[in-house]
This record gives structure tokens, sequence and C-alpha cells, in this order.
């Protein structure tokens, strides 16, 4: 994002494994912080209106399917330089769109039924759903991932390595991201303030998700 992946592989780059395992934990850790992430993670836990614990499992076992893609279609990136087609990739972050744009639909729902009083009806989604959605999202970026490495990494095995690493971090950084919005949203003012917050964050993750579904295709600028 913004050049900043670029600037944390090059600390790696020529230098002892050590550092780059460094290098690749911190482009995991950093990783949380793309905005789709960010978007599609708030919107799933405050759909669920988890807590704090209940988040961290969410956003865990979303990153950890997130993770399991990049690793997946990763490796014969760093070993191969054998990256997917660009139309898999166009069609892969379109439908990252799509899923932001599904899991906005989602919350704007409950937030419908909240204000009803059926929310009870619907269970909350389950880690094994987000984790579903988790091997979605992680195709997308797959490719950026693999460029990022190959810079500064010319040994296969640690490259592999450093993969694993990478995506192992990825996990991490969303169960923080996600369990500090959970813990956001258990609080008591915001809780009482819900049905006011959610269709703004909804409306908010719509227009995200629909442009950036859009930028996939080339149809709106698109600079993430």
């Amino acid at each position: 994002m913004f050049g900043l992946d670029d600037q944390i592989a090059n600390l790696g780059a020529g230098e002892t494994f050590l550092i780059i395992a460094v290098v690749a934990i911190l482009l995991g850790l950093r990783h949380a912080t793309d905005p789709d992430h960010l978007t599609a993670v708030s919107t799933l836990v405050a759909g669920d209106r988890a807590d704090a614990r209940g988040a961290g499992r969410l956003g865990f076992a979303w990153g950890l399917g997130h993770a399991t893609t990049l690793f997946v279609f990763g490796l014969p990136i760093v070993l191969y330089r054998s990256y997917l087609p660009e139309a898999v990739q166009t069609m892969a972050e379109a439908l990252i769109g799509a899923v932001i744009v599904a899991l906005a639909v989602r919350l704007l729902l409950r937030w419908r039924e909240t204000r009803r009083g059926t929310s009870h009806l619907h269970a909350a989604r389950s880690p094994l759903q987000a984790y579903g959605i988790g091997l979605v999202h992680g195709i997308g970026g797959s490719a950026g991932v693999g460029v990022l490495l190959l810079a500064s990494i010319p040994d296969h095995v640690e490259a592999v390595v450093a993969l694993g690493l990478f995506a192992s971090f990825t996990a991490v950084s969303m169960s923080l991201a996600s369990t500090s919005f959970g813990w956001v949203m258990s609080r008591g003012a915001v809780q009482r303030s819900f049905a006011s917050v959610a269709p703004a964050l909804g409306a908010l993750s719509l227009a995200f998700g629909v442009w950036y579904a859009l930028g996939a295709v080339q149809a709106v600028p698109y600079v993430f």
C-alpha cells in the first residue's frame, strides 16, 4: 500500500536470512492495514456484533484462510516466477470487491433485523465461514507478495520460509486488527449507538466494495 511494502522489502535486500525473516514478518503484520482487509474484517465483525475475543477468533480464521491462499499461490511465484494469468488476477481482485459488497449487505441486513428485533433468527458467522472468506480474499494479493519476496530473496529455501512467515503473520495481524475492532464494538457506548453506526459503516463498505470491483476491471481509477 502506497509503496510501503516496497520500502520494507528493500530492508532485506542483500542481507542475512535473519534480516529477511524479520522483513517477511513485518510485511505480514503490515498486511492487515490494506483498506480492503480492514473493510472486510470490520464489516465481518460488526455484522456479528462480536466481542473482542470472538472478533479475534473470526479475524484469525479469516487471516488463516488468507494465509493459506497466499502460500499456495505464492509458492510457484517464489520458486519458478510463475504468475497467475493477468485475466485470473483481474477476476480475483473483482471477486474481492464482490466479497466486500456481500459483507456490507449482510451488515445492513443484520442492522435492519436488529431494528425489527429479529436478529436472533440468524446465527453469527462461524470461524469456518470466516476461513472460507479469507481463502477467497487471499487470491488477489498473491502476485504482489511474490514480487516483493523475489526482489530480495534469491535462494529458494529462504524464499519459501520467508513466504511462510509472511503468510503466517498475515493471520496474526488480522487477528490483532479484528480483536481491536471487536473491543471497540463491545464498549457500552458503541453498542448503544450501533443502530446509528451500522448503516453508515455498511454504506461506506458497500461503496468501497463496488469501487474496488470496478477498479479491478479498470472501469474506475484504482490506486491500491
